[in-house]
């Protein structure tokens, strides 16, 4: 998706400073909108809203959000300095300004950088638009690429200590389209992340219509991606992310969870000590956040964990080790108290450090934590049940179970959990997190008629449902793109119609050659040519196949399946019979195509983002291609350079040589 410039000019004819009449609506014609376009910006000004009413509530909203305000200050129009006075107040970047003939001496921008413009018989100079052009395209890309380089606007350059305004609370007026729109693609973010379709996350996270949006939406992603265990990628996403918003707390947070997994796993590259560092850096912005305090916690809690909990440990070693990295443990106390005296409602913290207390107190024998653990009890428990969020239920009445483990009976440990496991909705993970740490209490004799009990709740209700594990996992994932068959009238040939049989034995050799079978699934679109050639070759070999699709299904087939031959229709159906995956179409599934978007390149993107959420070594890409640049992003150049340089696991078959 572009990023959104809005451009503060004059309107219509208007006197300079000596007199003479300029054109401004030319200047934005011939010069501004297309310089903006050049560098792959989407250009609004304020005169251009068609609706009724006033332009005032869009003006104010645009100079909110817009990821770039391109100020023309050939001359002096009150206008145009409120307008930019307005952005300086609200944002402390992206501002770009401009000027035609003299450069304005304004004493309060006396030193900001301005680029000027030729201007001749009341419009650009003829002789130097070009150049124009080129100098106010390269000045924004440059804005644009050090976006957190420099504060450019006076007010927080002077004032380093103001915070910007939270935009999604700024809502103006009437101008509900705009909001409407957003939370429209929302929904879609959400209910894409509820179903699991990780790659139509990816895909509406780049067609976020603003910067700001498209940051959460990309850290989003990356949640997604993480809590599907690919901990690589989304990380990724989380720092493309942070690329466009920095303080983003929610994100810096979520990439200390990817960093800290991936410590775990044994990644190369990755430990505990640069998770805790990246904590202890997001604590020096953000000292009173308790989230943060507690997943510095959960790093040495972690630690702790991993220093004794080895398989093959006897129950007595692994008491006695965990008993002497005590250290490790009080660290682990520190951190989740700290998060807990931040804010005596975060519950999570506070069962995380009172549990580590009584661990400790059975460990050690050491008296230091009885008196707060006699006071805390209490305030967990309060704080647990206050607990509003439904979303959020499970944990507080978990948190309620989990407390009457330390000081309760079996029973109402029992009591407790059930109460909990009733909210849970049948989520498997959640569960298991519980029964996890329980098995952890049992591995070190820790109240074991209470542990035991616990367990007996989880591991029943457990039984019931369906590990994610033992659902369907590909072995390997094909990206399958190939070229339509070519128009009769084509000319230039890209896969002329006698190519066909030679093409379908070059897929069927690249098959047998991945060795592809039933344990693998196969991403296609489904058009004749290349794509029903390679559904066809993937159906022999009992590899699963999805289609997904730019268009709904009798649109798609009008203009990808017979557009050029009536005869592609039987083949199209013969397949589509064999399909055990239903067929899914961007408008349905993704939303309305961006404005300016090709739904071709959105399509063969969103099969690029959804092969790769399945885990990026696991990504075959086959393309049958005639080897032509230029298709831009979303098209087979783009998708072969991404898998080529992620795995290097790409075959081309060239339909120039065969």
């Amino acid at each position: 998706m572009k990023s959104h410039a809005f451009v503060a000019m004059p309107f219509g004819v208007k006197k300079d400073s000596q007199g003479n009449e300029i054109d401004f609506n030319r200047v934005y014609a011939e010069l501004i909108k297309p310089a903006l376009e050049a560098a792959g910006l989407e250009v609004f000004r304020a005169d251009e809203e068609q609706r009724a009413g006033g332009i005032l509530p869009d003006m104010f909203q645009e100079l909110l959000i817009a990821d770039l305000v391109v100020a023309d200050l050939t001359i002096d129009n009150p206008n145009v300095w409120y307008e930019l006075g307005v952005r300086h107040a609200l944002r402390a970047r992206g501002v770009v300004l401009i000027c035609g003939g003299q450069v304005t001496t304004a004493f309060d921008l006396y030193t900001d950088r301005k680029l000027r413009y030729g201007i001749k018989n009341g419009g650009p100079d003829s002789a130097t638009i070009e150049q124009d052009q080129k100098n106010l395209s390269g000045m924004v890309k440059a804005t644009m690429e050090s976006w957190h380089d420099r504060k450019v606007s006076p007010v927080y350059h002077l004032l380093p200590n103001l915070q910007e305004p939270d935009w999604k609370v700024l809502r103006v007026g009437d101008v509900k389209e705009f909001w409407e729109q957003h939370e429209a693609w929302e929904q879609r973010i959400s209910l894409a992340r509820k179903a699991g379709h990780i790659g139509d996350v990816l895909v509406l996270a780049d067609e976020a219509p603003i910067v700001a949006f498209r940051a959460d939406a990309c850290i989003a992603a990356g949640q997604v991606l993480r809590k599907a265990e690919h901990f690589t990628f989304g990380l990724e996403q989380v720092e493309r992310g942070l690329a466009l918003e920095p303080q983003n707390l929610k994100g810096l947070q979520e990439k200390g969870i990817c960093l800290q997994r991936l410590a775990m796993e044994g990644k190369p590259g990755y430990s505990l000590d640069r998770a805790r560092s990246h904590y202890h850096g997001l604590l020096k912005t953000f000292p009173n956040d308790p989230e943060t305090w507690a997943l510095l916690g959960r790093v040495d809690k972690d630690a702790w964990v991993a220093s004794w909990h080895r398989p093959g440990n006897s129950p007595e070693l692994m008491r006695d080790e965990a008993a002497y990295e005590d250290a490790l443990l009080r660290a682990a106390i520190e951190s989740y108290s700290i998060a807990y005296r931040r804010n005596p409602g975060h519950y999570y913290s506070g069962i995380n450090a009172l549990t580590l207390m009584h661990l400790y107190r059975h460990l050690t024998n050491d008296p230091r934590y009885d008196r707060e653990m006699a006071m805390m009890a209490g305030a967990v428990r309060f704080a647990a049940e206050c607990g509003q969020d439904e979303e959020q239920r499970f944990w507080a009445l978990a948190t309620i179970g989990d407390l009457e483990v330390l000081v309760g009976t079996p029973e109402t440990t029992k009591i407790a959990y059930k109460e909990a496991i009733a909210k849970n909705e049948k989520d498997w993970a959640s569960l298991d997190s519980s029964l996890t740490q329980l098995q952890l209490f049992k591995d070190i004799g820790f109240r074991s008629e209470n542990v035991d009990a616990g367990l007996a709740v989880f591991g029943r209700a457990i039984q019931k449902l369906t590990k994610p594990e033992d659902t369907w996992k590909p072995r390997q994932v094909f990206l399958l793109l190939g070229h339509m068959i070519d128009a009769p009238t084509r000319p230039v040939p890209r896969f002329p119609a006698f190519k066909e049989s030679a093409a379908a034995e070059k897929i069927a050799e690249a098959l047998q050659k991945l060795n592809a079978g039933p344990e693998d699934l196969a991403l296609i679109q489904g058009a004749c040519g290349g794509d029903l050639l390679f559904t066809e070759a993937c159906q022999q070999r009992g590899v699963k196949v999805q289609w997904l699709q730019p268009f709904d299904e009798p649109e798609f087939i009008q203009k990808s399946v017979v557009c050029h031959s009536e005869t592609w229709r039987a083949r199209y159906l013969a397949v589509k019979a064999k399909l055990t995956a239903e067929i899914r179409s961007a408008p349905r599934d993704l939303g309305p195509l961006p404005t300016g978007s090709d739904p071709y390149e959105r399509c063969n993107r969103w099969l690029l983002d959804t092969a790769l959420s399945y885990g990026i070594r696991k990504v075959q890409f086959v393309c049958l291609w005639d080897g032509s640049e230029g298709d831009g992003r979303g098209g087979t150049a783009h998708m072969y350079q991404e898998v080529n340089r992620r795995t290097g696991q790409v075959t081309w078959i060239n339909t120039s040589t065969l």
